[in-house]
């Protein structure tokens, strides 16, 4: 049985691609520091494991700490190589994301999201770990004026954390060009994930105020919040508001698997994959699938653009497609019923 190490495995996407590695037959080790999730969150990913079944339990191992800790991130790989179960492959997700944020904090961003990624691909090469899946992201496209953004797109970034993301893209390209007959490396490049697992019980439950557009809509619709603000109303899009590209969380963690599978049977190489569905989606169309799905009311306001935000990011996945042969399966509908039951099961 494989043994894969997921940083910032108990985040959103983490949770999600956890629970899909344990139902393939993989075992999880996490890193995680707990600062965008908490520990009460690592107990729901224990009770969905256990309703799954509880014989992956076993295989589910966390470690709490910070990504830039190179003794921690040893003694991971040690007791790993004692226990004589190596490590195959890291997925790493942890990091912080917040673009806003990042504007207004841009050295903790670079500290964190950059330092993480040096500390983390040293301890995997002194322990001859050299398997890796990045957690990229389509806000390295910027403002791109193709209507599907391919991977050869013209790379773009308009805030620190896209910054962030490119500066690691390049860092992993120098390093599996240093020894191209060693490296497996994928940079899978999100678009806008969305959803929760179908059981409702897991989700994407942000700490403080959320920042992305989905937890927004469930806690409006949940009355934890009183109204929705929409950025901006003027965009160049069909109803002035911001259009995405929303991928169910599921269908990116099932991509991660594929992506895996694909770097461990295959010879040395790098890869650049968009994850998203091709289909966009504005911020209103979201709201109002939203509402119509679950039979709510979401009251919403438009206000200023945001710093940081695009008009319209939609991913041409056909590489993904043709590589992987790995397409979404689940729809908005699906994303937004999955997401909402999620919410009412999420009592904070």
């Amino acid at each position: 049985m494989k043994r894969v190490l997921l940083t910032g495995g108990v985040g959103f996407i983490g949770s999600h691609v956890c629970i899909e590695l344990l139902v393939r037959n993989y075992e999880v080790i996490i890193l995680d520091s707990f600062v965008n999730s908490s520990e009460d969150f690592f107990l729901k990913i224990k009770n969905l494991v256990v309703h799954i079944n509880p014989l992956f339990l076993k295989r589910i191992h966390l470690y709490k700490g910070d990504i830039r800790d190179s003794e921690l991130l040893d003694r991971i790989f040690l007791e790993s190589k004692k226990e004589n179960k190596l490590i195959e492959c890291v997925i790493h997700l942890a990091g912080l994301k917040a673009v806003k944020e990042s504007l207004e904090k841009p050295l903790k961003y670079w500290d964190v999201n950059l330092i993480g990624a040096i500390k983390l691909l040293e301890s995997m090469e002194k322990n001859n770990c050299r398997v890796l899946i990045f957690s990229s992201s389509a806000t390295i496209y910027g403002n791109s004026e193709k209507k599907l953004i391919g991977e050869n797109s013209k790379i773009s970034p308009i805030s620190t954390y896209g910054f962030n993301k490119v500066s690691i893209e390049n860092m992993l390209t120098n390093l599996f060009e240093s020894n191209p007959n060693k490296w497996r490396i994928a940079n899978l490049r999100y678009f806008n994930p969305i959803g929760a697992h179908n059981t409702g019980m897991i989700g994407e439950s942000p700490k403080g105020t959320p920042n992305n557009i989905f937890p927004l809509i469930t806690k409006v619709a949940s009355k934890k919040i009183s109204k929705l603000k929409i950025y901006g109303e003027n965009w160049d899009t069909n109803d002035g508001t911001c259009v995405r590209d929303f991928i169910h969380v599921m269908d990116l963690a099932e991509g991660h698997i594929l992506t895996m599978e694909y770097l461990l049977n295959n010879y040395p190489q790098i890869l650049n994959l968009n994850l998203g569905t091709g289909f966009s989606t504005s911020v209103l169309e979201l709201v109002e699938t939203f509402q119509e799905t679950n039979n709510i009311n979401v009251p919403y306001e438009f206000v200023e653009r945001r710093e940081g935000d695009v008009a319209m990011v939609v991913a041409d996945n056909s590489l993904a497609n043709k590589i992987l042969n790995w397409k979404p399966k689940r729809t908005i509908r699906d994303m937004c019923k999955d997401g909402w039951k999620w919410e009412l099961n999420n009592v904070d």
